[in-house]
């Protein structure tokens, strides 16, 4: 019996790819580790795609696909996002090139994203 399942991790750069905009429309996401988000709301404090809600304590974005408009202020919550001894939960990736633009704590643009 083969089995149709597909044991290789999850490639973070490809999350959410598949339903997403084109990258000419939307060049930027956040790939966010939603099970380490630890509450803290400093991401919804510095950006308006953020909010935290008060029931399940967990920070949620309201768009993971966007353009450069609105670059400045995700790049921003994930540089604040406490989780993870400061490394962050929440990640801004360069669809175009897949690199981790924010917070990028290697500094040399591979994904943080531990999962």
């Amino acid at each position: 019996m083969g089995e149709d399942v597909d044991d290789e991790p999850i490639d973070p750069a490809e999350v959410g790819e598949a339903d997403a905009p084109p990258i000419e429309e939307a060049p930027y996401k956040v790939v966010f580790e939603a099970n380490r988000c630890i509450g803290a709301g400093k991401c919804a404090e510095v950006s308006t795609n953020w909010s935290l809600s008060l029931s399940t304590g967990i920070a949620a974005p309201e768009a993971y696909f966007f353009g450069e408009d609105d670059l400045a202020h995700n790049v921003r919550a994930a540089e604040v996002c406490p989780a993870k001894k400061d490394r962050g939960v929440i990640h801004v990736v360069d669809r175009r090139t897949g690199e981790e633009i924010a917070p990028d704590p290697e500094g040399d643009g591979s994904l943080s994203v531990d999962w």
